[in-house]
């Protein structure tokens, strides 16, 4: 069985509901994983829309959560966690609006794609102090064990 991340908010390129987003309570959806590899140490969830800003025309891909040293033996996030409520040691990146924590999906434009990337490590990474989503990716080559990834989709109600 391989590495898998799902939500029970939306299904796999499935719409993901406005509760999670800038037109609603933009908290962060409950997400749960399965079957990390054996020798896991820690794991790094980034979300990003890599549609941004237009999908008929995307410049960049939009940062939008970043956690790494999450505890390979935790199995979920639960929907709006909180700080606080982040497993202990996990630590934050920044996203693209500069501030840690999650930002939810809030397209100018047409439908984007939003990729929850998880990453099996065989390390814990030290602590680079909020790194961006390209300092913490450069920290982690080499020591990826496993990859998995949820889409979801979202475009704003105007």
């Amino acid at each position: 069985m391989s590495m898998a991340i799902t939500s029970a908010a939306f299904s796999s390129n499935g719409l993901i509901p406005a509760r999670y987003t800038c037109d609603d309570l933009g908290i962060s959806p409950p997400l749960a994983w399965t079957a990390l590899p054996s020798g896991t140490r820690s794991l790094v969830l980034i979300m990003d829309d890599p549609d941004a800003p237009d999908p008929a025309a995307p410049k960049g891909t939009w940062v939008h959560w970043v956690l790494y040293n999450i505890p390979p033996g935790v199995s979920r996030l639960t929907e709006g966690v909180a700080v606080k409520e982040l497993p202990p040691g996990t630590l934050q990146g920044m996203n693209d609006w500069q501030r840690t924590g999650y930002g939810g999906p809030c397209p100018p434009i047409g439908t984007h794609r939003y990729f929850h990337k998880l990453y099996a490590l065989d390390r814990v990474l030290p602590d680079m102090h909020e790194p961006a989503k390209a300092i913490l990716e450069k920290a982690m080559q080499g020591h990826v064990l496993g990859h998995a990834e949820l889409i979801g989709r979202y475009q704003r109600r105007h």
